[in-house]
């Protein structure tokens, strides 16, 4: 293998509450991310503004231009996300619309997981929005985790051995993807 500069993941909730199911997730993967791999969790989705095509320009939105920064710095993405109201999280989306002009996410392995009561609206309709992004997607890279809630214990940690199984191969199947030599 090519020895290469450091990988870089990018993990991004859909939900804006800190302490969400969403989030714990991700805090799970970072216990699968090999030492020699860059790992961050996105703390700014609160901070992109209502998307608006006015404004999209050379010069977006302070929040936007970091976020568009931080996807191009990263070698791969993983999108964790519940789904409200049989659909994708408000802020989610939004942020996803901000990126349509940017060619953030084009050929960048993207893994996604909705763990959320159910998920079975947005999982789809999200998967859809990165096929419009031109995401690469894997199918071992996406998860839908239903009944999530059911899965953890109060303070967040997984319980569910299924659940970190089915994560483990979602982590490993990006892993692959960005370890392969171009």
């Amino acid at each position: 293998m090519i020895d290469r500069k450091q990988l870089n993941i990018l993990a991004i909730s859909g939900s804006l509450r800190s302490g969400s199911s969403n989030h714990n997730i991700l805090k799970y993967l970072t216990s699968l991310v090999p030492e020699n791999i860059n790992y961050n969790i996105y703390e700014g989705l609160t901070l992109i503004p209502p998307f608006d095509p006015g404004l999209d320009t050379d010069t977006p939105p302070t929040a936007v231009t970091e976020l568009r920064q931080l996807l191009a710095e990263a070698d791969g993405v993983i999108i964790c996300t519940p789904e409200y109201a049989f659909g994708v999280p408000g802020q989610l989306k939004n942020m996803l619309d901000w990126l349509v002009s940017s060619s953030s996410l084009v050929d960048k392995p993207v893994a996604l997981i909705t763990a959320s009561s159910s998920g079975q609206y947005a999982h789809p309709s999200l998967l859809l929005t990165l096929g419009a992004l031109s995401a690469k997607l894997t199918d071992g890279a996406n998860l839908l985790i239903s009944f999530i809630r059911s899965r953890m214990a109060p303070d967040g940690s997984l319980t569910d051995t299924e659940t970190k199984n089915n994560l483990k191969v979602v982590m490993n199947t990006l892993l692959n993807q960005l370890l392969k030599v171009d």
